[in-house]
């Protein structure tokens, strides 16, 4: 095995060579078809660094330079290929961060909230009137957190009740939706008892006090492992401390009952593991090493949950948590809120630390939250925004939000982008024009809703930036993230080995020019001009979760806002979700949560309970 895993490595290494080869070398203005005999070409250098390498290498990088001009090269070449092994050699833990940064606020004007009217009173119900207390099972298990607390509040729960059921419930569905990594049991009771007699000593500590919760298996929690969905980190030593957003929600009281599943290195629901207890137990007494677990949708559990915000979007969606925590990086939060029918809320870029928590590219990077309700989502926000000291791209803008008030009275201009929510793309084929057909009248019913509320619909176009090509540049941050398990070979071991799986990803970024990455980020500061310049005119802009501005504002950084807005039926006949997606200004989620809670007050769809899991069980206070 030793000698094979050699063979591999010197492979690996040979072919890393002529791709950095491709980067390091300048390119000609102009070169003759036919490569020109060099004069004296040095021997080849130990590394295998030489013209017909090279030759080989700059085809990579779409580079045609002559053999004179690579020969000029090869030392160069083969002096930076010392450096690089050099620098291979130096120990960088995961959580260091490159030595530049990426601020999307760098290029926006100073702006205040543009000034608005007052819309017609909404019809949405009075969410101060206190709630009726628990009948069954269920009404706590899909209650609100506001509707929780108001229990909790009164006496009607405690939060060892909640927990309790909550790690029920996690523990029971999990057969059928494969979304708990380590169930927190001994952790989450003893923050639950904590938060009772907090509660009874009247120090209660804010709207998340005694509230149970899940995080994406790629938050660091003492004391409880963190696998990051992946099979060469599941000896991955356990934290000895809190991830910031984990450590924040403590401080405000919540319970982490649950470690939820990501995608493999957050990419797609599928991922690598053993639903365990806390100490280790199994939960469903399955082997270790266990492979194929994929995480599915509440709704119909022989489709997956998207990614890679896999676990938090089906826990929530199934009333197994009141909100978990996730990442998105390119869609891991909509994706899977949108899918399983939940709110899903993605911060600005650097409004929330990722200390603690896997990277994948530091400048895409971000930790949000998804919940059952708008409500929810700004609450959790509230608690976990901010510098923490360890972050550096944590803002220090203010962010406060109450769901009543003036603030959701303003009328909005909301901008509609109607080529992709009501245009069928004409080289569609005939199954996508029959979906479109389906979700057409929702897309059309939610702009109503906001035309009803008084609220101005503005069409918009996208500027014209190819976000899906920038996007795939940034895959070099991954690579480097993950440069050691790609050359050591364990790269093997991940789930997916397709083409557009991470490890194939993860191999292909070795060959992402440098100067090429470089000028990507250049387009990257060109695309948020563009996008502030269009707030200009909106306040936000409503899209599908399949929205080509999903990649483009994950790399400008702007706030994205997923919500349920209807159903269509699958081709197997199910009733499946169908959410909608706001995007905001930069810092502004404020203004999203307006917009979100005001189509939320006017409809139904939130409170929507995916029927396998909504069966009666028990009663207050029981599963």
């Amino acid at each position: 095995m030793k000698k094979s895993m050699d063979t591999k490595r010197a492979s690996r290494r040979g072919f890393i060579g002529a791709g950095v080869a491709a980067l390091a070398a300048p390119a000609l203005a102009a070169a003759p078809e036919a490569p020109s005999p060099a004069p004296q070409a040095p021997p080849a250098a130990a590394t295998g660094i030489d013209v017909p390498t090279l030759r080989t290498a700059q085809t990579v990088a779409g580079m045609r330079q002559t053999d004179e001009a690579l020969s000029k090269a090869a030392p160069l070449v083969t002096r930076y290929r010392t450096h690089i092994e050099t620098l291979r050699g130096i120990d960088v833990p995961t959580g260091v961060e490159p030595a530049f940064s990426f601020n999307p606020r760098r290029t926006r004007p100073a702006r205040a909230l543009p000034k608005t009217n007052t819309p017609p009173a909404s019809r949405g119900p009075n969410l101060a009137a206190k709630p009726a207390p628990p009948k069954a099972g269920l009404d706590i298990a899909f209650a609100s957190v506001s509707t929780l607390r108001a229990w909790l509040d009164s006496g009607a729960l405690s939060s060892e009740d909640l927990v309790k059921l909550s790690l029920d419930r996690l523990q029971r569905h999990d057969a059928a939706l494969s979304c708990v990594v380590t169930l927190a049991d001994e952790r989450s009771l003893t923050e639950a008892k904590r938060a009772d007699a907090e509660r009874r000593a009247g120090s209660a500590k804010g709207p998340l006090h005694g509230i149970p919760y899940g995080a994406k298996d790629l938050f660091d929690s003492a004391g409880i492992r963190t696998l990051w969905g992946a099979r060469p980190y599941r000896n991955r030593p356990i934290p000895t401390t809190d991830a910031t957003a984990i450590g924040r929600l403590k401080a405000a009281g919540a319970c982490l009952t649950a470690k939820l599943s990501t995608g493999e290195l957050a990419i797609g629901d599928a991922w690598s593991g053993e639903a365990q207890f806390q100490n280790g137990r199994p939960l469903s007494g399955t082997a270790e090493g266990i492979k194929g677990r994929k995480t599915k949708n509440p709704w119909d559990p022989t489709t997956g949950a998207s990614g890679s915000s896999a676990g938090p979007a089906a826990a929530v969606a199934a009333g197994l948590v009141p909100f978990a925590l996730g990442t998105e990086t390119g869609g891991s939060i909509v994706s899977p809120a949108s899918t399983c029918g939940v709110v899903g809320l993605r911060p600005t870029y650097g409004r929330v630390s990722r200390h603690g928590v896997m990277t994948l590219r530091w400048t895409l990077d971000k930790a949000g939250v998804i919940a059952r309700s708008v409500e929810d989502s700004g609450a959790v926000l509230q608690a976990i925004h901010g510098p923490d000291g360890l972050d550096g791209s944590v803002t220090a803008t203010p962010f406060a939000w109450t769901p009543s008030g003036a603030r959701n009275a303003r009328r909005l201009r909301i901008g509609v982008v109607e080529s992709e929510l009501f245009d069928v793309p004409s080289t569609a084929s005939e199954k996508e024009r029959a979906a479109f057909a389906l979700t057409r009248p929702v897309f059309e019913a939610a702009v109503e809703v906001y035309r009803k509320l008084g609220f101005e619909i503005v069409p918009v176009t996208l500027p014209p930036f190819p976000a899906a090509a920038l996007y795939a540049i940034h895959n070099a941050e991954a690579g480097a993230m993950f440069d050691e398990i790609t050359r050591s070979g364990a790269v093997d071991e991940l789930e997916g080995q397709g083409p557009n799986d991470r490890s194939s990803q993860l191999r292909a970024s070795r060959f992402i020019p440098a100067v090429d990455y470089i000028r990507a980020q250049r387009v990257r500061t060109l695309m948020i001009g563009a996008l502030e310049q269009l707030f200009e005119r909106i306040d936000a802009f409503l899209a599908p979760p399949s929205s080509d501005s999903v990649n483009m504002t994950n790399l400008t950084g702007h706030p994205a806002l997923v919500l349920p807005a209807g159903f269509v039926k699958s081709e197997a006949g199910i009733e499946m979700p169908q959410n909608i997606m706001l995007t905001g200004r930069l810092d502004d989620e404020a203004t999203l949560l307006d917009a979100g809670l005001a189509f939320e007050r006017e409809t139904p769809w939130h409170t929507k309970r995916p029927p396998l899991f909504a069966e009666r069980e028990g009663q207050s206070g029981q599963y």
